[in-house]
C-alpha cells in the first residue's frame, strides 16, 4: 500500500498510522498526555526542529487529536491540550513503551517505567482480553480482512457533537464513512 493511501485505507490501524504516523507525533502525544502544552517544552523535552514541530502539531490539531487553547496562566501564550481522541491514545503509548521496555531496553540499562501515582506501584503490562475479561493470546483472533476496498474518508473531529462508539470500535455505526458520504 502506498504511504499516500493509509488515510483512505479501510484498515483502522493504516488510518492509525496516516494521523499519527511518524516518531516525532508519537513522542509530542507522549509528553502532551503526561503535561506538556508550550511549544517550547515540546521543542525543548524533545530537541526536534522548530519547523518540523510546527508541522507535527499543526497536523496533530488538524487531526483533532490535539487542540489549541488559551495558556492556563492567562499569558498570551497558546497551549496545546489533549483533546478526547488524544487521550485516548495513553493506551497505545502505554503499550509501546511496554513492549520498548520488554524487547529494546537492556536490564541493566536505566529506563524509566510508568507507575501509579498513588501508590507508586508500576503499570501492569496491558494484554488483548476477551468481552468476559479474558486474556487472549494471538492464536484465539481472528484474521482481520485485509483485501482492499473501497477507498474511506478519514472522520473530520465532530466539534460539539457527543459520540458513543460502539465497544473497541472507535465508529458510531456498522459502516465505514465512505468518500463523499456525511461524516
Amino acid at each position: 500500500m502506498k504511504k499516500a493511501g493509509f488515510g483512505a485505507a479501510a484498515c483502522p490501524i493504516a488510518r492509525s498510522v496516516a494521523a499519527i504516523g511518524d516518531v516525532w507525533s508519537l513522542l509530542i502525544m507522549r509528553d502532551a498526555i503526561f503535561g506538556v502544552r508550550r511549544f517550547g517544552e515540546f521543542q525543548k523535552n524533545l530537541g526536534l526542529a522548530k519547523n518540523i514541530l510546527a508541522v507535527r502539531l499543526k497536523k496533530l490539531v488538524a487531526c483533532g487529536i490535539l487542540e489549541l487553547k488559551p495558556a492556563s496562566d492567562g499569558s498570551a501564550y497558546q497551549e496545546y491540550v489533549p483533546t478526547e481522541r488524544g487521550k485516548d491514545l495513553l493506551t497505545v503509548v502505554v503499550a509501546l513503551g511496554q513492549w520498548g521496555d520488554r524487547w529494546l531496553v537492556d536490564p541493566s540499562e536505566p529506563c524509566v517505567k510508568l507507575k501509579e501515582a498513588a501508590t507508586g506501584l508500576p503499570v501492569a503490562q496491558l494484554q488483548l482480553l476477551s468481552q468476559e475479561g479474558r486474556p487472549l493470546s494471538i492464536r484465539e483472533l481472528a484474521s482481520p480482512n485485509t483485501v482492499a476496498q473501497a477507498p474511506v474518508k478519514l472522520r473530520a473531529p465532530a466539534a460539539g457533537r457527543g459520540r458513543s462508539p460502539r465497544a473497541g470500535s472507535g465508529r458510531t455505526s456498522a459502516e465505514p464513512v465512505r468518500a463523499g458520504a456525511p461524516g
